[in-house]
């Protein structure tokens, strides 16, 4: 399913190794050269701002071909009008296709056409079914799990997460004001499920090539459980979806749960994240924690606002201080010393197989027995025996 060749990509995983290898100081810059010399990879763009330059080249080109499309197609006036995003999307993939037989991969040129394909589908669906914003999503979250299988593109798959969750979404409103007011507790148990379907399949992956992307996953089901409880989302959406309107000394249903899930999720998610030394979910929880305390100075302004952020900066000063203090000595597990290298325990792999492809080495084979015989050899004797 895969279009690329998989020897490109082992590649790409060995130079991304040998990177890694380079910043944590196990390898010279001389050494690292030399792998991505040897060893052919993908046409790509490390670089966000040439990336994003050659996104807008590649969508100017996919853009133009579009056009020249519409020239010919114009003649046919409504006839086109029903079926030119499906020939746009069409063009797209054929591009994604011609692009990745190249070896583009995250260069900005396969994004555009990647993108733009799985945009004109949504269009397309959207002028077949008259607007219809559940098969819409639907057929975009295929669309892009597809682009995601087939390419490996990461912003396909934070595109699949997003049209999943909008179909749940669309479909929930289809069953009215019951619906719109179960929504954030299933929202909460679809991220719920969604967040342990990635993580097993992150387990279970005999490849790394689809792990970024799984990952990504995983994480965008964290902010979704965060987020499907949260106070300030619940009460603003009730108020947007429902036109419940709360007044002075009332509240939301259930807002003692909601109060307690928008404070102690994210304490969860810190607590997990130093367990496993999680660093994305650490981040995640860090955000979250800001955000809580965002949620209840929106209703509840206890302190002028600058006197606020003076506290809250003092904390947080407090906090960083003495955990640097605590933590400065310390040489394993939680410390603040900075890491060699992310995965300390794959060291010895990586520079194992880096070494193997680009030299060429082969496993050791073991000799054969040599038909001259030592044998004998009492106390420290070379081999020698007692006769001739």
């Amino acid at each position: 399913m895969i279009v690329y060749d998989k020897k490109i990509l082992d590649n790409q995983i060995l130079v991304d190794e040998a990177d890694t290898l380079y910043k944590g100081g196990f390898i010279s810059k001389e050494q690292k050269k030399f792998v991505k010399k040897e060893l052919p990879v993908f046409k790509s763009q490390e670089n966000i701002l040439v990336r994003i330059g050659f996104f807008l080249l590649g969508s100017m080109l996919y853009s133009s071909i579009c056009g020249a499309i519409s020239i010919v197609g114009m003649n046919a006036e409504n006839a086109y009008f029903q079926i030119c995003c499906y020939i746009f999307a069409a063009a797209g993939f054929v591009g994604s296709e011609l692009l990745a037989k190249q070896n583009y991969h995250n260069h900005g040129l396969d994004d555009a056409f990647i993108l733009g394909a799985v945009l004109n589908i949504g269009f397309a669906i959207g002028i077949t079914t008259d607007g219809y914003e559940s098969v819409i999503a639907l057929f975009m979250a295929v669309a892009s799990v597809f682009m995601f299988i087939r390419y490996l593109h990461l912003l396909s798959m934070l595109v699949f997460c997003l049209a999943i969750t909008a179909f749940l979404f669309f479909q929930m409103f289809e069953f009215g004001d019951i619906g719109r007011a179960i929504l954030p507790f299933v929202a909460m148990i679809f991220a719920a499920v969604f967040y342990f379907v990635t993580k097993k399949l992150i387990d279970k992956l005999n490849k790394s090539y689809y792990y970024n992307g799984f990952l990504l996953a995983n994480s965008f089901c964290l902010v979704l459980f965060y987020l499907s409880c949260n106070y300030m989302v619940v009460r603003e959406l009730s108020e947007e979806l429902l036109g419940t309107e709360v007044k002075p000394g009332t509240d939301i249903p259930f807002s003692f749960f909601f109060y307690a899930f928008t404070f102690i999720v994210p304490v969860v998610y810190l607590v997990q994240a130093l367990r496993t030394k999680d660093r994305i979910m650490l981040w995640i929880s860090f955000l979250a924690i800001g955000f809580s305390i965002y949620t209840i100075r929106f209703y509840y302004a206890v302190l002028p606002v600058e006197v606020a952020l003076t506290l809250g900066g003092l904390i947080l000063f407090a906090i960083a201080y003495f955990s640097i203090k605590k933590l400065k000595e310390k040489e394993s597990g939680l410390t603040f010393k900075p890491d060699r290298i992310n995965h300390s325990d794959a060291i010895l792999n990586a520079e194992a197989l880096v070494v193997a492809s680009t030299f060429g080495m082969k496993p050791e084979v073991k000799p054969q027995d040599s038909p001259m015989e030592f044998g004998g050899g009492g106390f420290s004797g070379g081999g020698s025996g007692e006769s001739f």
